[in-house]
């Protein structure tokens, strides 16, 4: 959905997704993607540029998803998707990639988790989100929980990377438990 919403933070910028940023998006990050990313997030290894930019405006265009850009200086970095949007249930889909390895572990993601879960909860009047996160991804799991995401599920050996599996762990926060921690 196309949005014009932003926050900002020491320097940092999280906002909706333009459609002029669509070949920005691609040469950054995607040219060549970041090994740790693909593991991280378990998608192939390399995309085309119109593999990348056709997916990019069809998540703007999309009427049951948000697409967000974490952007520091001139540099997209990261990105927050919510998707899945059921306004009949009043849940969604939560998932966050910061694209390059310099900026993780600097609290960028715990902040941009939780600028997109006020958004969801007290903009969209959400009851539910949740997310996927791969068990060897133990700091995502630490900004999900230090957010407050509870596990739901485990659904184990779901993956492979590299020839060994991992388990798939089912995330979610209920609106009740958002409004307890703000």
């Amino acid at each position: 959905m196309t949005t014009n919403i932003a926050w900002e933070r020491d320097g940092f910028l999280l906002r909706s997704a333009r459609i002029e940023d669509s070949e920005p998006y691609y040469e950054q990050n995607y040219n060549p993607l970041d090994r740790e990313l693909i593991r991280m997030t378990g998608c192939k290894e390399s995309f085309t540029k119109v593999e990348v930019t056709s997916f990019f405006s069809k998540s703007i265009d999309a009427a049951d998803r948000y697409l967000f850009l974490i952007i520091s200086g001139d540099s997209i970095i990261g990105e927050c998707v919510v998707s899945e949007i059921d306004p009949v249930l009043r849940s969604a889909h939560f998932r966050i990639a910061i694209l390059q390895n310099a900026y993780r572990g600097r609290g960028i993601g715990t902040w941009a988790v939780q600028s997109i879960c006020s958004f969801v909860f007290d903009e969209l009047k959400m009851h539910r989100l949740e997310l996927n996160v791969f068990s060897y991804n133990t700091q995502a799991q630490r900004v999900y929980e230090k957010s407050g995401f509870k596990t739901e599920g485990i659904r184990r050996d779901a993956i492979m990377f590299n020839g060994k599996y991992a388990d798939d762990i089912l995330m979610a926060m209920l609106e009740d438990e958002w409004n307890l921690i703000n």
